[in-house]
């Protein structure tokens, strides 16, 4: 049996869009081509950022196009992009510190505590907590609570202090893994391997292979817990 359509307003304008449907899936069966603002399609890239209203409701919400399912008399409008603050720097000239990230983003010294940054964030992360350990020099802390941001930029969307949460975390992490964290052995052995040549020969073997095979290979292929 189809589903059944239910109106939504795309942009202010109203659809009849079938009730199973995500948010972005929604978009194209009413006929908009998402060229930006789609990504991954499976919640992990934070490209489809989504504000909705229903109506005669005063409250705005957020979500991920890809995975929230429309419902009746939703009010839709995208945020492929957010116009933040994002600091150049050469991660080479920097140091682990609190001052460090304070010196690239000053704003992050305005942070009123709302905790308006954890109520929009669909990963449910607690952006305040981890720029409050910034602001306080534990950079672990603060890339281990950022480590699971998608980059949507609701965080910094809705910040009364113009606080960009997630670029904060994204610094804390490269801090993190430059300066503190201890080197991956596993890791620097495999790069020698690879350089060795030790896979060339398994690279051509998938290179040659044709797509079906492929895909086969890639959805069979085995994932760590």
């Amino acid at each position: 049996m189809s589903a059944e359509l239910i109106p939504v307003y795309i942009m202010g304008k109203k659809h009849y869009v079938p009730e199973t449907a995500t948010i972005l899936n929604a978009f194209e069966y009413a006929g908009y081509q998402v060229i930006r603002g789609c990504g991954c399609r499976g919640g992990f890239c934070g490209a489809c950022a989504t504000f909705y209203r229903f109506k005669d409701d005063y409250k705005l919400h957020v979500g991920l196009a890809c995975q929230k399912v429309v419902e009746p008399n939703m009010y839709l409008t995208q945020l492929p992009f957010f116009p933040a603050n994002k600091s150049l720097y050469d991660m080479d000239a920097l140091e682990a510190t609190a001052q460090q990230i304070i010196e690239l983003y000053p704003e992050m010294m305005k942070c009123m505590g709302c905790n308006t940054c954890a109520k929009v964030c669909p990963q449910e992360l607690e952006p305040m907590e981890y720029v409050a350990a910034a602001m306080r020099g534990d950079i672990k802390a603060a890339a281990e609570k950022s480590f699971d941001c998608i980059m949507c930029g609701l965080c910094a969307s809705r910040c009364p202090g113009e606080l960009v949460q997630y670029n904060i975390g994204m610094l804390a992490r490269r801090l993190y893994s430059r300066y503190i964290a201890p080197n991956a052995q596993h890791l620097a052995s495999r790069v020698l391997e690879i350089k060795d040549g030790k896979f060339n020969d398994d690279l051509e073997e998938l290179k040659s292979m044709p797509k079906e095979k492929l895909q086969k290979v890639y959805e069979e292929r085995d994932i760590e817990e």
